[in-house]
């Protein structure tokens, strides 16, 4: 005997049944229904925001984990794989020529993967790391450390930041939050935080809102101190650029 079905009843089920079997999948469908026919739309599932962790030699000021974001990935380059030790975090690869770790240190964590490169190499071991970061889908970086030592390294560090721009990077250095500017960036603080504009690159167009000395349509030469010393008068502050690269700096951020 054959069973009949609600027609209303059975495009419910089917629609349920597709939801659930494409949202476990990539991808999911938006249904509309008109006149008991389904009409299908290809909508990309969203894709979850990788974050990771890249710490260098050289503590930021009063750093502890708990001040973290959480994150899905811990890269430590050379040194910094100690400071990520010293206060809680345990990388998941070193990166470098090791020279300024203790190999007593990395034999504290198993399963800890080693990509060790030459002394004499072109690139820094905070390079090899960020693009460590990149390679791996990293969408958002946060750079700890890195501010310490030598002033060319530092220097360096600064321009490599800048280097990135597929990534959304901050750099916590000493007391500071640093965040290359390649678009459009919001910054949060508080009314009276200081944030200096230096271009790396002369940028144009440069657009800002929130400070007490806003910009509008204008050019930051590089070099130019024009951009230093401003102040948020407001808790959110954003900066935008046609061209060009901005440092967005908070000296008291952190």
């Amino acid at each position: 005997m054959q069973h009949g079905g609600d027609p209303d009843q059975l495009e419910w089920l089917g629609y349920q049944l597709g939801f659930w079997r494409d949202r476990l999948g990539d991808v999911f469908w938006y249904h509309s229904f008109h006149c008991h026919r389904c009409y299908r739309a290809w909508v990309p599932w969203p894709k979850p925001v990788r974050t990771t962790l890249v710490f260098a030699a050289g503590s930021a000021a009063n750093l502890n984990s708990n001040q973290l974001p959480p994150h899905d990935l811990v890269i430590a380059a050379d040194g910094g794989f100690e400071h990520a030790i010293r206060i809680g975090v345990t990388p998941d690869v070193v990166i470098g020529d090791l020279d300024s770790i203790d190999s007593g240190w990395l034999a504290t964590v198993p399963r800890l993967k080693i990509d060790t490169h030459p002394t004499a190499k072109d690139a820094t071991d905070l390079e090899l790391a960020l693009g460590y970061a990149e390679r791996e889908g990293s969408d958002r970086v946060l750079l700890i450390g890195g501010g310490a030592g030598r002033l060319d390294h530092f220097l360096a560090n600064a321009l490599l930041v800048t280097s990135f721009p597929q990534l959304r990077l901050e750099w916590w250095v000493g007391d500071a939050a640093i965040n290359p500017v390649h678009d459009h960036i919001e910054l949060s603080g508080e009314v009276g935080d200081l944030l200096s504009l230096l271009a790396i690159q002369t940028s144009h167009g440069v657009t800002s809102r929130g400070l007490r000395y806003p910009l509008a349509h204008q050019t930051l030469v590089a070099g130019s101190t024009r951009g230093v010393s401003n102040q948020l008068v407001e808790e959110r502050a954003t900066v935008s650029l046609e061209s060009g690269v901005l440092l967005a700096i908070r000296p008291h951020r952190r």
